[in-house]
């Protein structure tokens, strides 16, 4: 027994930046993504949580990988071996849509909040999470908020309860999980791109490989690169990738079995997909939601206003890390507090969280296609990536992975426009 426990001890230990992002995919506007897949669809949209695991993986494996081997972030190594245009482009996209995400999620934790204490509104909440996390952010060292961002994690078992606490037909969620099924309808179609759109987030690929470089920086910095090393962080990563799908599957289960099968097929945002569990499913099953939404959103926002960060200080040689004290790094930390009371700004103004949405996602949308190629040209240079160059099965999933993401931005894009 003692053995097993010490073996569960080191697994546990072994997680780290693969978590992280993992859990941070599943963020407010992704669980509002999530929440109108079930609603609108019921079950049939369940095999895309299987379906996409083995991506997301590949793709976060690979940039997990150049960070090791390289101990520098995304960034750095696009502006060191790649010509400026790639950089430029990646900022123009990148930018604006990891801002809007941030309103997005900051709008949606506030609205969750407010259905909880009606009485106070929930412009005051979203203010009040923004100060909170600004302050945590500048406050601790990158090991403390490591730790945090570690133990919010556990709010994602939230979404795991809630389908146990209503009737569901476990032999049909097996064959939906399991057997895809295909509709050719623009509904349909539009849902599986905004799926794909909120998984395969380039903001994800820009945190994976700076943290995993960082991690080095504190915990190996005098060991060079090895097969155990490599072994080790596929193992987070995989986590990572997996809790982060099973959540996905748990939320388009939960909402596809409660509100699909009671008529209400349209949920706009994360407060509606809570609001509307309370009288179908419990109390108990609401509370549950929301406060998975605010767990997901302090874990997700801070993700999101560092890697944004990362991107520009990497950019234009600015001192970078979340180690460093203000002081040490200010152009480091003023993109952070900008980017949150930017994102901040946009939810008081008064624009559609899902109108940021759907602007993100066309952004991410145009932007991943771009960002895997790259990443997938550097998982395969001998001369960045030494002897830990991408294999076989990597390059097949990345190759997939590109054409899915490439079709879903066209699609999405004369869905949008036409």
């Amino acid at each position: 027994m003692k053995k097993k426990d010490g073996s569960v001890r080191r697994y546990l230990k072994l997680l780290g930046p693969g978590l992280i992002t993992g859990a941070s995919d599943d963020d407010p506007s992704g669980i509002a993504t999530y929440s109108q897949a079930g609603a609108g669809f019921g079950l049939l949209l369940l095999w895309m949580a299987p379906f996409t695991f083995p991506l997301m993986a590949s793709i976060q494996g690979m940039c997990a990988r150049i960070g090791l081997v390289t101990s520098q972030g995304l960034t750095r190594t696009l502006k060191q071996y790649y010509p400026p245009t790639i950089l430029y482009l990646m900022l123009i996209l990148s930018v604006p849509a990891i801002i809007l995400n941030i309103g997005a999620d900051i709008a949606g934790m506030g609205a969750v909040t407010n259905l909880l204490f009606p009485k106070i509104p929930s412009f005051v909440f979203s203010v009040l999470f923004t100060l909170i996390m600004l302050i945590c952010i500048i406050v601790y060292s990158y090991q403390k908020i490591a730790g945090i961002l570690k133990w919010l994690c556990i709010s994602m078992l939230l979404y795991l309860v809630v389908p146990f606490l209503v009737t569901v037909n476990w032999k049909k969620v097996f064959l939906f999980t399991f057997l895809p099924h295909i509709e050719f309808n623009k509904d349909y179609i539009e849902m599986v791109v905004a799926i794909l759109g909120t998984t395969i987030s380039p903001y994800l690929f820009f945190w994976q490989t700076t943290m995993e470089a960082e991690d080095r920086e504190h915990q190996e910095k005098a060991i060079v690169v090895n097969k155990k090393m490599m072994s080790n962080m596929a193992k987070d990563v995989n986590s990572g990738m997996l809790i982060s799908n099973v959540v996905m599957l748990f939320i388009i289960l939960t909402t596809g079995v409660v509100l699909y099968n009671a008529g209400v097929k349209q949920i706009l945002t994360v407060d509606q997909a809570a609001k509307a569990l309370a009288p179908l499913a419990g109390q108990f099953s609401y509370f549950c939601f929301a406060l998975g939404v605010l767990g997901t959103g302090f874990l997700t926002i801070p993700v999101l206003a560092g890697s944004l960060s990362y991107i520009l200080a990497e950019s234009f040689g600015w001192k970078e890390g979340l180690d460093k004290k203000f002081q040490e790094a200010k152009a480091f930390y003023i993109v952070i507090i900008v980017s949150l009371i930017t994102g901040l700004s946009i939810n008081l103004l008064g624009i559609s969280p899902m109108k940021a949405l759907i602007y993100t996602a066309i952004l991410y949308g145009v932007t991943s296609p771009v960002m895997i190629a790259v990443i997938m040209h550097i998982g395969n240079n001998k001369k960045i990536m030494k002897s830990f160059t991408n294999k076989a099965l990597s390059n097949v999933l990345g190759l997939i992975t590109f054409i899915l993401m490439t079709s879903a931005a066209i699609v999405m894009l004369y869905l949008q426009f036409k």
